[in-house]
């Protein structure tokens, strides 16, 4: 692949990690430390400058005993001095934007040129009207939505835009079971989705949803129908395959730390048994080298910790179910924004990314 910023070299890209005390942040920090390219330049923290990253992360101590959080205005220096460095930011929704914004800002009157990667949902839609619809306040850079592609990896062969805006974990594990049924033609375009998540993918701050007593050895489902990632996965779905479709969306709360698990089900089109489903996916996701479609149901331990995707259908000739399992953090987050920078910077896809899961998490 041609690097999209110039002549391929051997040498580091300084990397920043915005939002730097979250769960993304961290699996961020422990991808990066395994990375042959990006080397971490700084991480900020508004909550936290000068701080030990070992202190908020303490698995992580081997790898930057001596990191310490940055401020905002030594990130800023730090990207206007780096003639081209890789931005991945965790910061929050409704945050994100407004810190990427003022980076760009820095950099443009600097002339360096960072690529940035979002794992929050303010880049996720093209219209400042369409994020408003769902998260309920104004956008604090509309002016950059253009700027931002969002997209799964596997769903986008070419990228027209310099940034990403990465789709959320339920996001990825849902496009990735539904655009083939939806490009292929295979489905009427309302899917049904049930989607089961570890703890993790609340975030870092202990809420009554996430709280080990309550969530241990338990189910249950929330927003039922009206999560904030349906439109999401629907404008990425449009994007992917121009069908306008409706994903009727259950999550639910699941008693594990990491992963998620989605069944995706729809009426057929024209009779196919399973076998025939499992060839068409395989078919559509050949080359993908994170993709796997397996013949029995696929588990979340199978993918705990990687950014793999593991994929299984069963089809009776009237209806069809697409199992999806990623982790929440990896391939859901972290892993997914590391594998579009390794695109953007013109580096194998799989690039820092290929460990296995260890299976007994």
């Amino acid at each position: 692949m041609t690097r999209s910023s110039g002549t391929i070299s051997d040498a580091p890209i300084p990397t920043v990690v915005l939002g730097g005390t979250g769960y993304v942040a961290g699996e961020l920090l422990r991808l990066l430390a395994g990375h042959p390219r990006f080397e971490l330049a700084a991480v900020l923290s508004d909550s936290q400058p000068g701080e030990p990253v070992a202190k908020a992360f303490p698995h992580l101590a081997a790898a930057y005993r001596d990191t310490r959080f940055s401020s905002q205005a030594e990130v800023r220096a730090l990207v206007s001095s780096a003639a081209e460095c890789a931005v991945f930011s965790a910061a929050p929704h409704g945050v994100s934007a407004a810190l990427i914004d003022s980076l760009l800002r820095a950099a443009a009157q600097a002339g360096t040129r960072p690529r940035v990667v979002d794992i929050s949902a303010d880049f996720r839609f093209r219209s400042p009207a369409a994020y408003e619809a769902v998260y309920k306040h104004a956008h604090d850079a509309p002016a950059r939505l253009p700027e931002f592609t969002c997209a799964v990896p596997e769903h986008l062969r070419k990228l027209d835009t310099p940034h990403v805006a990465h789709p959320g974990c339920f996001a990825t594990a849902t496009l990735l079971a539904s655009v083939p049924l939806l490009s292929l033609g295979l489905t009427p375009p309302v899917l049904f989705v049930t989607g089961i998540t570890g703890s993790t993918g609340a975030g870092r701050k202990p809420v009554e949803g996430t709280h080990h007593p309550l969530r241990h050895s338990d189910l249950y489902s929330y927003n039922a129908l009206a999560h904030r990632h349906a439109p999401e996965v629907a404008a990425c779905a449009r994007a992917a395959t121009g069908v306008e479709a409706e994903f009727a969306f259950v999550p639910h709360s699941g008693p594990f730390a990491r992963g998620i698990h989605v069944t995706v089900q729809a009426p057929l089109k024209t009779p196919i048994d399973t076998p025939k489903m499992l060839a068409a996916l395989r078919e559509f996701y050949a080359g993908s080298e994170f993709v796997r479609v397996t013949n029995t149901a696929p588990r979340v331990k199978e993918v705990a910790t990687t950014n793999y995707a593991h994929l299984s259908a069963v089809a009776n000739g009237r209806t069809v179910a697409v199992m999806c399992v990623v982790d929440n953090l990896n391939k859901g987050a972290a892993g997914g924004a590391v594998q579009w920078m390794n695109r953007i910077f013109g580096l194998p896809e799989t690039e820092g990314l290929t460990a296995c899961a260890p299976g007994w998490t």
